[in-house]
């Protein structure tokens, strides 16, 4: 396979994310090409050109759409906020360009599913941006389930916290618009729901309850705005395997930088994990003798693979844009015919579907079910 050719639009934390990835997953990984990093697209000339310089990208636009025209792009990083997802992601796939758009895919279900009947129509690799996943640690646990060592499980915990929208006199930004979504259900929701997917498969039926901490914020310039978004939202589920779950999401909890806390309980032991702490996992099983039993902690080496592709000794511990490399890693593979890791349009609707019903569930206040098909949801 020729170089791939890249398409980056966007610059802001998800897009720098992006490009440190294309330019870093050769001399990583080693068995694949270096990408040529082609056009970059921002929001004027000016700053597509500086960001692009930058970067590292050879040419910059400030219009999107001549970027998923240009011949010379293969691939087509999305990394603007959610609204802008399914007319970028659906014009790239038409050009005939792979996609790797950022969670979630949009802030409707029925953009999703535009988005995947593009993306089937177009015969491309359409992944999402669900980097947790590729945690060497995430592996390592879904190693431990399939090997039972835990037994079988039947209860699933998740809980997401972070504070970037604790202060309530901090200013309103597009996150507390109704048009970036629901809120922290598709903002975080979204990930908790792609390490359960990963690791479990899908969700049958949900019951949902969402919340705002704060009526209003502060405007720049004066003047108070009502919040739009729930910044808080709680959802019992039950799994596809009959497990029960929580998951509890909040976008304003003070003190809480990067939490995901995971705890899986089996017949045989317990899994914890807390993505604060992501080069570590607990584990809890119940063989051995009673007066030695307990949780231990097991840190990253390089026997955790990919962990040996970044550092040759165990504890020193990757990062989240280690894990963007890794999913690039997995998009190029995928792209080639390999087997990969990804969580891919075909799968992303699962999570958006599962959004959906979380919400109609806070909406009705009454269980609902996941949708499985398109005939189901239009049903």
């Amino acid at each position: 396979m020729t170089s791939l050719g890249i398409g980056l639009i966007g610059t802001g934390y998800m897009g720098k994310c992006h490009a440190l990835a294309w330019n870093a997953v050769a001399p990583v990984f080693g068995d694949v090409g270096r990408p040529r990093l082609a056009v970059l697209a921002e929001t004027s000339q000016d700053l597509a050109e500086r960001k692009a310089r930058e970067l590292g990208f050879d040419r910059a636009t400030g219009d999107w759409r001549t970027l998923v025209s240009d011949p010379a792009v293969d691939v087509v990083s999305i990394t603007t906020p959610n609204a802008f997802h399914p007319d970028m992601a659906i014009a790239a796939l038409e050009a005939g360009k792979h996609i790797w758009c950022e969670k979630p895919m949009a802030t409707k279900l029925a953009d999703a599913e535009r988005m995947l009947a593009a993306a089937r129509a177009s015969g491309k690799v359409a992944a999402l941006g669900y980097n947790y996943i590729q945690n060497p640690i995430i592996r390592l646990i879904r190693r431990l389930l399939d090997e039972g060592r835990i037994g079988e499980v039947n209860h699933v915990r998740l809980e997401m916290d972070e504070d970037f929208m604790a202060d309530p006199e901090e200013f309103f930004s597009w996150k507390s618009e109704a048009t970036s979504g629901h809120g922290a259900l598709d903002d975080f929701g979204v990930h908790a729901l792609s390490l359960i997917w990963t690791l479990f498969g899908g969700v049958r039926r949900v019951c949902g309850h969402m919340a705002k901490p704060y009526a209003d914020r502060p405007v720049q310039g004066g003047g108070r705005r009502a919040v739009e978004t729930c910044d808080i939202a709680t959802t019992l589920i039950e799994l596809e395997n009959g497990a029960s779950g929580l998951i509890a999401l909040n976008r304003s909890a003070w003190g809480r930088k990067g939490r995901i806390f995971v705890q899986l309980f089996g017949s045989k032991g317990t899994v914890v994990y807390d993505q604060e702490r992501m080069n570590e996992v607990q584990l809890y099983t119940t063989d051995g003798e009673k007066q030695t039993q307990g949780f231990r902690t097991i840190l990253t080496a390089p026997h955790h693979p990919p962990y040996d592709k970044f550092i040759p000794a165990p504890g020193h511990g990757l990062g989240f844009n280690e894990l963007k490399i890794i999913e690039c890693r997995q998009l190029i593979g995928r792209i080639r015919g390999e087997a990969a890791t990804l969580i891919e349009f075909e799968d992303g609707i699962r999570i958006e579907r599962t959004v959906d019903a979380v919400a109609r569930s806070a909406h009705s206040r009454q269980w609902v079910e996941v949708s499985s098909s398109e005939a189901k949801q239009a049903a």
